[in-house]
């Protein structure tokens, strides 16, 4: 296994690689695959117009320097997200997570397809996509919702267990999944437990079966309680957000990239509520709204409203854009979409459409969490190249099949998951519904840890790594 680059970070060994996946998994087997075999199982699938038949997959590999000749039992990381690659570890202790896995594991950090290095899908990639399509003859937008519905999780686990097989000799590994990756999980456990000794979950058990619109139906009401009790704990910016929506309601000002800040992305800003220190960030960033000299509300002048600070609004685009991600929206509501089913038909913006409350004229104003809506995919740079495909995409109702419950049901891979009982983005009773439908799961149920426990401190991985060692549910090597 040759490595791209090699070299070192403070208290950690890395190692930089990539292989080479099919775009389109279907009819293949990753086990068949790595033996030489590229014969598909039933008809071919039709190619996507202007795409690829191959992607890179970029991985890490991080281990202790002093421990780098050692024979490790493997961890992999699987991200959340969607549309997040691995974390760039900058030492041992950042992330905080990862200095007590490197105690017992090499681990590997894969960028997800779409993500990272991993033949990265951004706007400007999905337009020329477009733009080869229609020069073959072809739909541009069918062939850019095609290429989004191979970066889901069937995708993504195949191109893991691929990897496992050859590039690591087969061996079985321990899975981490942090939110997003706690999904990915249990599409593993559903197509290839063979390959997975023992899963830690930390706060991302999906409800199976999946429903969007029910995910949102629980989540907007906690976006409602988190909003309310940031106004108590910050009674004074409850005035300062009114004042705020009331003049862009008037007439939406321009950000640094020149997309239009409205009431409707103001809201965004609620997205990291479930985060730990999410409402001292949101006090601090409304503390130098205004360009008055002392950060107060100031009063309108000849009938001008009071000017927005270029601080602020530089803030605010950062913490709203995804030039980064630009899938971490165009796929949140993808991930729910399960096999055969009804049109998701924007699950998120109808939901909020049922609640008054959250109207943009409401006050006081209340903010959305981890929710997209069609307007973005018009006012943002980065996902205007998105939109027609997932116009498509609301509309569809084949998509591949994530989750075996029969499967989960046998599962005898150990699966142990922090449940964060206040968690804002994935419901802890779902959570529990279904973990009591997956044999070999063993739940922990906390409120000391938000959505971010994981990232927030080793404790959560090391509760995890203990829990599962003393019943005899991780390997010794």
């Amino acid at each position: 296994m040759t490595a791209l680059a090699r070299y070192l970070v403070p208290g950690l060994l890395v190692e930089d690689h990539s292989i080479d996946v099919p775009l389109d998994w279907r009819g293949l087997e990753p086990a068949l695959l790595a033996l030489g075999s590229t014969m598909r199982r039933g008809a071919a699938p039709a190619p996507i117009p202007g795409a690829p038949e191959s992607i890179k997959l970029f991985y890490r590999v991080v281990c202790d320097p002093a421990r780098a000749d050692e024979d490790l039992p493997l961890m992999v990381f699987l991200q959340g997200g969607p549309g997040g690659e691995s974390p760039r570890p900058c030492s041992a202790d950042d992330p905080a997570w990862l200095s007590e896995a490197v105690k017992r594991y090499r681990v590997i950090l894969p960028d997800q397809r779409g993500c990272g290095r991993s033949s990265r899908v951004s706007g400007r990639g999905a337009a020329a996509l477009g733009k080869r399509a229609e020069a073959a003859g072809a739909d541009p937008a069918r062939a850019q919702a095609d290429l989004l519905k191979r970066l889901l999780a069937p995708s993504i686990v195949r191109d893991l267990e691929y990897l496992r097989l050859t590039r690591f000799e087969g061996r079985r590994w321990t899975t981490l999944g942090q939110s997003y990756g706690g999904f990915l999980t249990l599409a593993y456990l559903s197509l290839f437990p063979e390959g997975v000794c023992a899963s830690l979950v930390c706060g991302g058990i999906p409800h199976v079966p999946g429903d969007a619109a029910e995910v949102y139906a629980r989540t907007f009401p906690r976006m409602a309680d988190k909003t309310r009790r940031y106004y108590e704990r910050y009674p004074q910016d409850v005035e300062r957000v009114a004042a705020l929506a009331d003049l862009l309601g008037e007439r939406p000002v321009p950000l640094p990239d020149g997309s239009p800040l409205t009431v409707e992305r103001l809201q965004l800003l609620g997205s990291d509520f479930g985060m730990k220190p999410s409402f001292e960030r949101m006090h601090w960033l409304m503390d130098h709204a205004f360009e008055a000299l002392d950060g107060g509300l100031g009063a309108r002048s000849g009938g001008h409203a009071p000017a927005l600070s270029e601080g602020f609004l530089m803030d605010v685009l950062a913490r709203t854009t995804t030039r980064a991600n630009p899938l971490y929206w165009t796929l949140q509501e993808l991930i729910y979409a399960d096999g055969d089913c009804a049109p998701i038909r924007w699950a998120a913006a109808s939901q909020k459409a049922r609640m008054p409350e959250f109207d943009a004229s409401a006050r006081p104003l209340l903010f959305t969490g981890e929710a997209c809506f069609p307007w973005m995919f018009e006012q943002c740079p980065e996902l205007a190249p998105f939109a027609r495909a997932m116009d498509l995409l609301m509309e569809d109702t084949r998509f591949d099949r994530v989750y075996d419950p029969v499967r989960l049901a046998a599962n005898e891979v150990p699966l142990t998951a922090a449940v964060y009982f206040d968690d804002m983005y994935v419901d802890s009773g779902l959570q529990l519904d279904t973990l009591s439908r997956v044999g070999s799961a063993r739940a922990w149920v906390t409120n000391e840890f938000e959505h971010d426990g994981l990232r927030a401190g080793p404790r959560v991985l090391a509760h995890l790594l203990e829990e599962a060692g003393s019943l005899g549910r991780l390997p010794l090597r």
